[in-house]
């Protein structure tokens, strides 16, 4: 989904929207994620739910005894942990110790009635990390999670061994809510004027749509799931600027590397360059040829390799 250049639009839209439209309620948010559906999901070897303060977590994992330094996989905004699914399984095949999940809200991890705010995921994260006892990693984050691992850090940057940003939103200037209130009428309207189209837009991603049919259609399993378009609007309202914890990272020793695709057109590097030039001097900034929001998808064979030169260097 276009983050900022089709994300934005939508919110700057459904808040004046005030007409009703014929209701397709039916066809989206009928499943409820509640105790049966957790107890009863066919789950593969490698995945597991974990039972966290805000709600049940969807992860996966593979290769814990593995003496690498685990490496955490964070998605973005509304696409789930299977967006990560070919960098995990590189990873897994190499034997390194690789965590993704569902962050709340979102895939087959539990949709709270709270606020979506960026340090929910991180302490879900944070929190998930301490079950497992893992006590550093090297965080991935993507588009909006980004946001998540610069949160994250914020609060335990001591669990923080490398902040790889692939495609992040969190350098972005962002006009923040005040109102962050989710009512039933702008979730009404939301799914009415959005949902029919939410999948295809999907698309926009990448630089060559066409290498990449029935990417839409994985898509549409996430729109049967109550709470998804709440969970969607509530993120994007509790969004602020990050320039105070970036400037934090900056001061600190931590490895910082951001990679980016060299024709994305979601999260546009140049209408923002000279701000986290001005914020985060010290990282070391990379882009990858022939991709766009998702280079690790479209150039997986000079993704991979950036990244394991990032993460053994």
């Amino acid at each position: 989904m276009k983050y900022f250049k089709s994300i934005s639009l939508i919110f700057a839209i459904y808040g004046y929207l005030t007409f009703s439209c014929s209701s397709d309620d039916n066809k989206y948010e009928y499943i409820q994620k509640n105790q049966s559906f957790f107890e009863n999901f066919d789950l593969d070897s490698n995945s597991n739910f974990i039972k966290l303060s805000s709600g049940y977590t969807y992860y996966k994992s593979v290769n814990k005894n593995s003496n690498t330094t685990p490496i955490v996989l964070i998605h973005g905004f509304s696409v789930p942990s299977y967006i990560w699914d070919n960098t995990f399984n590189m990873f897994s095949e190499k034997g390194y110790y690789v965590i993704s999940l569902d962050l709340y809200g979102r895939g087959f991890s539990e949709n709270p009635v709270v606020d979506y705010t960026d340090e929910l995921f991180a302490n879900q994260v944070l929190e998930l990390l301490k079950k497992l006892q893992i006590e550093s990693a090297v965080f991935v984050g993507l588009s909006n999670g980004g946001r998540v691992i610069s949160k994250l850090t914020d609060i335990n940057s001591s669990i923080v061994e490398k902040l790889i940003y692939v495609a992040s939103s969190s350098f972005i200037f962002v006009d923040e809510i005040e109102d962050k209130s989710v009512s039933n009428k702008e979730i009404k309207n939301f799914i009415q004027e959005f949902y029919s189209t939410i999948s295809i837009s999907q698309m926009n991603d990448f630089k060559y749509p066409e290498n990449h049919f029935g990417w839409d259609k994985k898509y549409d399993e996430l729109l049967k799931y109550k709470g998804f378009a709440r969970a969607l609007i509530s993120t994007r309202k509790n969004h602020f600027n990050m320039d105070k914890i970036h400037t934090k990272i900056q001061n600190s020793n931590l490895p910082v590397f951001t990679i980016w695709g060299e024709s994305d057109e979601v999260i546009v590097y140049k209408d923002f360059s000279s701000r986290i030039d001005s914020i985060l001097p010290r990282r070391k900034q990379f882009f990858i040829s022939e991709s766009g929001h998702l280079p690790h998808m479209e150039n997986p064979y000079e993704f991979n390799k950036l990244i394991l030169e990032i993460i053994n260097n």
